[in-house]
């Protein structure tokens, strides 16, 4: 008998739109998740992070799908499809950038509480394109969660000079919590990416 094993990932294609966020598309197809990970009556602090991802160049890049997974507002992960639709809040978002006029991506969702007491609040992201032949995974972290930061774990581990890349900034003067985090694959300013 012949042990299969597992294959490399592969160049994705065109399907993001059609399989993965269709409604986001305008397809006639309903998407699994969308570009929110919470509904409005769940509790905690509720935010929008909105950011593009640039290519070498620093052009925008408007086929590239985003992923958040996060903790609750009290540090807690889902633990279930059950849980999830009765609280409202899915701990999960994916999105498109083609759907936005500046091709950015935009997750609707609450700021989440520490899940430990040597881990800030922070969003899980996977970064999905045209090209990539593995997926890429960063964190985000809150500028106004310094002293949280200052004792996190992982964000510690990264060199001084780079922590810059994993960290929103709350955008003053505006009705609603936005962060803005811009998610850099190459240059100067390359975001952060975790060998996972």
């Amino acid at each position: 008998m012949t042990t299969l094993k597992q294959t490399p990932s592969q160049t994705v294609g065109p399907y993001f739109a059609y399989g993965l966020v269709p409604e986001q598309y305008n397809f006639d197809l309903k998407s699994l998740f969308t570009a929110s990970a919470a509904d409005r009556e769940v509790p905690g602090e509720h935010i929008a992070v909105v950011g593009n991802l640039f290519d070498a160049e620093g052009k925008p890049i408007g086929d590239a799908l985003i992923e958040v997974a996060q903790a609750d507002a009290s540090g807690r992960y889902v633990q279930s499809v059950e849980e999830a639709r009765e609280s409202g809040f899915r701990g999960f978002a994916r999105v498109g950038t083609g759907t936005d006029p500046k091709l950015r991506f935009i997750v609707d969702t609450v700021k989440p509480g520490q899940t430990a007491d040597d881990s800030a609040p922070h969003l899980d992201v996977i970064v999905l394109m045209r090209g990539m032949l593995l997926h890429s995974y960063t964190r985000i972290y809150f500028d106004d969660e310094a002293d949280a930061n200052a004792k996190d774990t992982v964000l510690q581990s990264v060199p001084a000079e780079r922590r810059h890349t994993l960290i929103a900034k709350r955008e003053p003067g505006t009705a609603s919590t936005i962060y803005r985090f811009d998610i850099y694959l190459r240059g100067p300013d390359e975001t952060v990416f975790f060998d996972l």
